[in-house]
């Protein structure tokens, strides 16, 4: 099957830190955009950060500073490392892989072709 799968969610304290994997399964994530979604209780989804074929990176302003994005092309891995998290962070996150990503405005665009399931983090006292 061709499938990503995100793992690496779970329960942190504010301030804390996780580390979250999405790792291909049946294809290569090497000529693919990556990026990372999350969708809050109640809430829409919306983007959180990017990662080129090429390795150039992208952030919501929201995430700035906090979280940072990188691939493993060897482990066929993206991975998004969380730091200084926020109860308004708590969210499932799935991450997508796209052959296309549109940068304009000061943001990114991404049609995904492959989405994970999602994995759930919850940032709480």
């Amino acid at each position: 099957q061709e499938q990503l799968v995100e793992s690496g969610g779970g329960l942190v304290q504010p301030g804390g830190s996780l580390r979250l994997s999405c790792a291909a399964a049946g294809f290569s994530l090497d000529h693919y955009n990556v990026a990372w979604f999350r969708q809050a209780p109640g809430k829409e989804p919306e983007g959180v950060s990017c990662i080129s074929s090429d390795g150039t990176i992208d952030y919501k302003d929201f995430v700035k500073g906090r979280f940072i994005i990188s691939r493993d092309n060897v482990k066929n891995t993206v991975y998004l490392q969380m730091n200084s998290l926020r109860p308004e962070d708590t969210a499932v996150y799935y991450c997508a892989a796209s052959e296309f990503i549109l940068r304009r405005d000061g943001t990114w665009y991404l049609t995904p072709d492959y989405w994970g399931q999602g994995t759930r983090v919850t940032v709480s006292s």
